[in-house]
């Protein structure tokens, strides 16, 4: 059986320098990336399909949908027109865009600015120029996004499907282990307390028979002793024989 084969993430690059969108393609393609680069925002918007319809969110519209799925932008923060930052929201107020992560670069490192890209979605910040081991940082934003969004997908046909599933489920689990906790307790012997009971009984009466042998013991020879200092003596009396 072959290994599956790994899955090819697609990057959108977006930066109005030529020479930076090179050295951040090359670094694409080097970790094995499928990479698309434009030189805007505006244009990045019309890649992904985006369109803009009064009173309604931004989404993307199913005849500008795009075959190839894009995994993640990358994006500068300095454009003319649109900035990165600009680029940023739009992303993160579209219903079908939403999900996908966004990258920042800049030449410049400005606290604030690094804040509010962060706090608007952006997943990282990253300060050019960009370098091999940035790139490295962006294959798990990737992963948590298309396999986490899937996983999410199946918990909730789960939910809505088989809504009766779980309650049996959490019974089946309950009388296995209600089963497991009997079988595990130690049977109780009702004989065995009468048992030991005799037996307690039977010793209590061994250390008194054996008590009662050395009472009796020890009254015999306190009676031969008794005899012993009673008995008269004679010393130094003559016994004379009459004829």
């Amino acid at each position: 059986m072959g290994m599956a084969a790994e899955p090819q993430f697609h990057v959108l690059a977006v930066d109005d320098s030529i020479i930076d969108r090179k050295l951040i393609e090359r670094l694409l393609k080097t970790s094995s990336y499928q990479v698309t680069t434009v030189d805007s925002g505006s244009k990045a918007l019309e890649f992904l399909g985006w369109q803009e319809v009064e009173e309604e969110p931004p989404s993307v519209s199913p005849d500008n949908l795009q075959e190839v799925e894009v995994n993640l932008i990358i994006t500068d923060y300095c454009m003319p027109g649109m900035t990165g930052y600009d680029l940023l929201k739009k992303v993160k107020e579209s219903s079908s865009l939403r999900n996908i992560p966004v990258v920042i670069m800049s030449s410049e490192n400005v606290p604030s600015r690094i804040t509010r890209c962060l706090e608007e979605g952006a997943e990282e910040f990253f300060l050019k120029p960009v370098r091999l081991s940035d790139v490295n940082r962006l294959k798990p934003h990737m992963l948590k996004a298309k396999y986490g969004l899937q996983q999410q997908d199946m918990i909730e046909v789960e939910d809505i499907l088989i809504p009766e599933v779980k309650p049996v489920c959490q019974q089946q689990q309950q009388e296995q282990q209600s089963q497991l906790q009997q079988e595990q307790e130690p049977e109780l012997n009702p004989e065995e307390p009468l048992h030991n009971k005799q037996h307690e009984q039977q010793q209590q009466q061994q250390q008194l028979h054996q008590q009662q042998n050395n009472n009796s013991k020890r009254k015999s020879m306190e009676d031969g002793l008794s005899q012993d200092r009673t008995r008269p003596r004679y010393n130094g009396l003559t016994t004379v024989a009459s004829n």
